[in-house]
C-alpha cells in the first residue's frame, strides 16, 4: 500500500495562535486558565491542554471572580463579553483574527441598515458568535433551498457573510441563489485561506488515490468538508480521530490511500495513522504554502520562545 499525504494539512495560522495563547496564560498567569467552549474541535488538543491546567466550560457561571478566561478560537457573541467585563474577569481573546474580521464586517453592515444573510450550521460556536454582533439584522441559511424562505425587509440592502470553514463550492451555490433573489447583494469572501487550501489540495489528491483518510473531530466543520470534497469525486472517504477508528475492510481493496487532516489537527494523529497502516512508500502531494503567523493579544506578546520561533520561522505576521 502507497500513502500520499495532502499539503497543506493540519494546524492552521488561527489554530497555532489559539493553542499558544492557553499554554502562555497558564505560564503567565498560572493555572487554571479556564476555556470558553474547546478551544479548538479537537479532543486531543483539549486533553493536552487540560493536563496542562485549562479548564473548558460553556457557562461564565463556572469561572471564579478574578479568573483568566480564554475566549475559543471560534469567537463569541458581544454578550459573553459583556458578561465577562461585568464579573471583572481577566479576559484574553483567543478568537481567530478571520473570524474577527466577519464580526466587524456584521457590525460595519449593521450600522447602514443591511440585512446579514450568515451561510453557516446552525449551533455551531462560531456562527453563533456571528449571528450575535448584529442580531436583530442577521438571518442564519444553511442549505440553497433556505434562500427562498427568507424575509428580508429591503432586498437592496443585503450582505452575505459566511461561516469560515464550509465547503467553498456549497457556499458558491448558496451566494449565486442569494445572487438570483438579490440583485444588489453584497457577498464577502470570508471562507479561510486555511479552509479552500486544504480543500483544493483534497481534489488534487483526489486524482491519484482509491481511499481518503480525513483525520480529525466529528465535530469539526472543515474536516467534515474535507471528507464530504473526497466522497463528491466518488473516493470512498471516512473522517477518523485517530488509528483506531480504520477499520481493516477499509483497506481490503485500498493501493493507495490519501490522509489529510483538518485545520485542528496535531501532526502527531497523522504520523499515528500512517504507522497503523505500515505503507511501502509515503509521499507528499503540495498543493501550495502557507505562511500566515497571526499577532498574539497584547497580554501575551513577547513571552515564551514558542512565539519567538514563530516570528522568526514560520512566515508572515498578520
Amino acid at each position: 500500500m502507497e500513502v500520499i499525504l495532502s499539503a497543506p494539512r493540519g494546524f492552521c495560522a488561527g489554530v497555532v495562535r489559539a493553542i499558544d495563547i492557553v499554554e502562555l496564560a497558564i505560564e503567565r498567569y498560572g493555572a487554571p486558565v479556564y476555556v470558553r467552549h474547546e478551544i479548538v474541535h479537537n479532543q486531543y488538543v483539549v486533553d493536552s491542554l487540560h493536563r496542562k491546567g485549562a479548564e473548558f466550560i460553556e457557562d461564565l457561571d463556572g469561572v471564579p471572580d478574578g479568573a483568566t478566561l480564554i475566549f475559543s478560537a471560534h469567537g463569541v457573541a458581544p454578550d459573553v463579553a459583556t458578561q465577562a467585563q461585568m464579573r471583572g474577569l481577566r479576559v484574553i481573546d483567543a478568537t481567530c483574527p478571520l473570524v474577527t474580521k466577519v464580526h466587524l464586517e456584521s457590525l460595519k453592515y449593521a450600522k447602514d441598515d443591511c440585512s446579514i444573510v450568515v451561510i453557516g450550521h446552525a449551533g455551531h460556536p462560531e456562527v453563533i458568535g456571528t449571528m450575535g454582533q448584529s442580531p436583530k439584522q442577521s438571518y442564519l441559511i444553511s442549505t440553497i433551498d433556505d434562500v427562498a424562505l427568507l424575509n428580508i425587509p429591503d432586498p437592496e440592502r443585503v450582505v452575505a457573510l459566511t461561516q469560515t470553514t464550509l465547503s467553498v463550492e456549497d457556499t458558491a451555490g448558496i451566494i449565486e441563489a442569494l445572487r438570483e433573489r438579490f440583485p444588489a447583494l453584497i457577498a464577502r469572501a470570508d471562507i479561510c485561506y486555511a479552509t479552500t487550501n486544504r480543500q483544493l489540495a483534497a481534489k488534487d489528491l483526489n486524482k491519484k488515490i482509491d481511499l481518503m483518510l480525513v483525520i480529525g473531530a466529528q465535530t469539526s466543520s472543515n474536516c467534515n468538508r474535507l471528507r464530504e470534497v473526497a466522497e463528491e469525486a466518488g473516493i470512498p472517504s471516512y473522517l477518523i480521530d485517530n488509528s483506531s477508528f480504520i477499520k481493516p475492510e477499509w483497506l481490503e481493496a485500498a493501493e493507495c490511500v490519501g490522509i489529510t487532516s483538518g485545520a485542528s489537527t496535531p501532526e502527531t494523529l497523522v504520523e499515528e495513522v500512517i504507522d497503523f497502516l505500515k505503507p511501502t512508500k509515503v509521499t507528499t502531494m503540495e498543493y501550495t504554502k502557507e505562511d500566515v503567523v497571526f499577532v498574539l493579544p497584547k497580554q501575551l506578546r513577547g513571552q515564551g520562545s514558542k512565539w519567538a520561533r514563530q516570528r522568526e520561522g514560520h512566515g508572515t505576521i498578520r
